[in-house]
């Protein structure tokens, strides 16, 4: 048996222009590269995931590279790599800046990498002060942090500081299209933008999902599968409880909801994701506010259907009844009643001479 390689080591950009959604920070260092132009210090910030040990280790093989430091394998000599979540001592930081200055017996340059570089003790930072602030000419610090609030300013004044962002659903889900085509697996586009939704701008946490549901699936990722797995109510189960409301089918509609908490899941989750559902819908009347609705293309083709049916006014209404419950679902004593209200009144926003009480429930 072969030892599986989970999908994010796997495909581990080698290469900055493979580097998924911060061109802004790639093109950079590519040019300070090119022209003689990078700084001794550098801070790589962003959330979890989004590729900024990946880009530290780019760069200082791209660095090596350049003056010659690597071997006919590939090699790449003077890379020191430090976790400070384990190495946040003064005394480590001390051997550190020891280290720090001989000059390197091969190249040019020296590259030190620390990682979550935020949990050094206040000792450590103040050690490392002046070794940042001079550092020898044959010395490159790379920073990196998901928490950039905790250094102390003396230290992000001496570095040149780089914000990596969230990386948008779309180059996600591209990104995984790429690489189930590569790995044989077939996929619903829906069920790769649900993916890629739920890791919330993290790569790294899109792959282990997309890795989680391939075994799931046996190699064919579905909508439902995916829905059912990340445990996320299926677009198709609103979609079916909004045709229901608007039919008035009052006694089918707390049906449907039974069901839905029977399988497990949080009335006010369900409730907050009703009033989502009619937010989505009135985007969909609009193709100009389509856009601005986080679905796959064929859910968006669902919506804009549905959406035909209401009218702006019946799904402002549906939205502040949906609001009310999801706002006072806590401060009930009966919290379950309050969505089953809140379903009954939405079930008779179409009905004729009804007038909805929207007040809160």
């Amino acid at each position: 048996m072969e030892n599986f390689v989970v999908s994010a080591r796997k495909y581990r950009p080698q290469e900055f222009d493979t580097v998924v959604g911060q061109s802004h920070i790639t093109d950079t260092l590519e040019h300070a590269i090119e022209e003689n132009q990078l700084a001794q210090a550098l801070l790589f910030c962003g959330p979890r995931g989004v590729g900024k040990t990946t880009c530290a280790r780019i760069l200082a093989r791209k660095i090596n590279e350049k003056d010659g430091s690597t071997s006919e394998d590939g090699f790449a000599y003077n890379i020191f790599e430090l976790d400070a979540a384990s190495n946040n001592s003064v005394e480590d930081i001390r051997d550190l800046t020891d280290q720090v200055r001989f000059a390197p017996q091969v190249g040019k340059y020296k590259i030190y990498i620390i990682d979550e570089v935020h949990m050094l003790s206040s000792a450590a930072f103040n050690a490392f002060l002046k070794t940042l602030e001079e550092p020898p000419a044959h010395a490159i610090f790379i920073l990196a942090t998901t928490e950039k609030h905790k250094i102390i300013p003396t230290i992000l004044s001496r570095c040149q500081i780089y914000d990596f962002k969230r990386i948008t659903i779309e180059d996600i889900q591209n990104h995984l299209k790429n690489i189930a085509d590569k790995e044989g697996i077939t996929y619903e586009d829906d069920a790769l933008y649900l993916i890629a939704q739920k890791a919330d701008g993290a790569l790294r946490d899109a792959l282990s999902i997309f890795d989680r549901l391939s075994t799931f699936t046996q190699k064919n990722i579905t909508l439902a599968k995916a829905a059912e797995v990340l445990n996320i109510l299926d677009y198709d189960q609103y979609l079916n409880i909004v045709d229901i409301a608007f039919e008035n089918r009052i006694s089918d509609v707390l049906f449907a909801f039974n069901e839905i908490v029977k399988k497990g899941f949080d009335p006010h989750i369900f409730i907050a994701g009703l009033g989502n559902h009619f937010r989505d819908l009135m985007m969909a009347q609009n193709p100009v506010t389509l856009s601005l609705i986080e679905v796959g293309e064929k859910t968006k083709a669902k919506f804009a259907e549905q959406s035909k049916k209401w009218n702006a006014q019946q799904l402002i209404d549906a939205i502040e009844i949906c609001n009310h419950a999801d706002i006072n679902y806590k401060n009930s004593k009966n919290p379950r009643l309050t969505v089953e209200i809140a379903l009954m009144q939405v079930s008779s926003i179409t009905a004729n001479g009804t007038d909805v009480k929207k007040k809160s429930i």
